[in-house]
């Protein structure tokens, strides 16, 4: 008896040892997260805290989600090496992330090469949903066109004629520059553009880049410039006095993540796309603010609504497909809605992007550090381009 009671024991103690491992669903995330720390170490706080919500309730598909995430060094031959090794190795059903333009769309190329699905989350070139455009990419955040487009009323109303720019030298400040002089010049007659300074990203002799502008005399500046860069500016150009009576548009300078650090240094009365975090009282905001700050102890950036809304995208994704199967994912993601800390979006089907807006508004100081005032919620759907001009920009798949 004693014998037949102990197999019985080893049995279902084999049983359980046998039993196999939960499935769980593979997402392979990568970013630049060693170049650029103050937008991407929020970000993964975000996508961390979505990905644990969505597993408490429940997963998607009666699975859990696991997340494989890997540093893409910055540049786009790492980003291709380790997005192979996130499909071959770590057999992710999709890729999600990146940073920079030029990494977004060297990833995105490969997607299209190896047939995968990829949510590019952050990169802000147009070229990965038009010139660049393919079947297996789609894009979460407000492009560079949409969020220079977002400020052209502000130059419009300005009545400014002759502008300065200044912008990072890769892809994300060409295209900046691009858009901004054609959105203002159809707006504007005989508007000029009296001077270009393209310091190289992260390289920035922001002294001497202050003074070519003020040499020029122009009566406006439009700056793309953002993190250390934008710093290094507004210190040399607050020095020289190169702001005062200017009027300044600059393309995500209200973001926390770019804003805090300028401290009592913050120029007043800038133009500005960003995130007034503290402000905003939307239901699904609070939900967020609530959340994050609960499980962070932090208050967030840009960044962190740029990740949280990236998992966000990938549940909705994997429900409306019902499955992990590429080309039935490809099919849920256009037309894609879902709700995100900043609302409602859609992927639109004709060009793969989201409608995700921005906050638009000026640049205050108050208890010796910036902040975004006279701010407005500008919705992506109403700065893009019309159809027509969609289909001629972007390749046929």
């Amino acid at each position: 008896m004693k014998s037949i009671t102990k197999a019985i024991m080893l049995a279902l103690a084999g049983a359980v040892f046998a039993a196999p491992v939960a499935a769980q669903i593979k997402v392979g995330e990568l970013n630049s997260y060693k170049n650029f720390p103050a937008f991407l170490e929020p970000y993964k706080k975000g996508w961390e805290l979505a990905l644990e919500e969505a597993n408490a309730a429940g997963g998607v598909l009666g699975q859990k989600i696991e997340v494989v995430s890997r540093d893409d060094g910055g540049n786009p031959g790492d980003a291709v090496r380790v997005a192979e090794e996130l499909l071959t190795r770590e057999k992710v059903s999709l890729l999600m992330g990146t940073f920079p333009s030029h990494v977004g769309l060297a990833v995105s190329n490969l997607a299209n090469q190896r047939k995968v699905l990829f949510v590019a989350a952050e990169p802000l070139t147009d070229k990965i949903v038009w010139d660049n455009g393919n079947k297996y990419t789609f894009r979460l955040r407000a492009s560079t066109y949409m969020q220079t487009a977002m400020l052209i009323d502000g130059a419009v109303k300005s009545g400014k004629k002759r502008w300065a720019i200044v912008y990072p030298n890769y892809e994300y400040g060409q295209a900046a520059t691009a858009a901004f002089k054609k959105l203002l010049a159809a707006r504007v007659p005989g508007v000029e553009f009296v001077v270009e300074q393209a310091p190289p990203l992260g390289k920035i002799e922001a002294g001497a880049v202050a003074d070519a502008i003020a040499q020029a005399k122009p009566d406006a500046i439009f700056s793309s410039l953002f993190g250390p860069d934008l710093a290094k500016f507004v210190r040399e150009g607050n020095t020289r006095g190169l702001f005062k009576g200017m009027t300044v548009l600059n393309l995500l300078a209200g973001e926390p993540e770019y804003l805090d650090p300028l401290k009592d240094e913050t120029p007043e009365g800038w133009i500005v796309t960003g995130y007034p975090w503290a402000e905003i009282q939307t239901a699904e905001h609070k939900a967020f603010l609530a959340a994050y700050q609960k499980k962070y102890n932090d208050y967030p950036r840009l960044g962190s609504i740029v990740g949280y809304a990236t998992v966000q995208t990938v549940v909705a994704a994997l429900k409306k497909a019902g499955s992990t199967d590429t080309e039935k994912l490809v099919a849920a993601m256009k037309g894609l809605e879902h709700m995100t800390p900043f609302g409602k979006i859609t992927y639109r089907a004709i060009d793969h992007q989201s409608t995700m807006g921005a906050y638009v508004g000026k640049l205050a100081l108050k208890d010796g550090k910036g902040v975004m005032v006279d701010w407005t919620f500008a919705d992506g759907k109403d700065y893009l381009p019309p159809d027509s001009e969609v289909m001629k920009l972007r390749p046929k798949e």
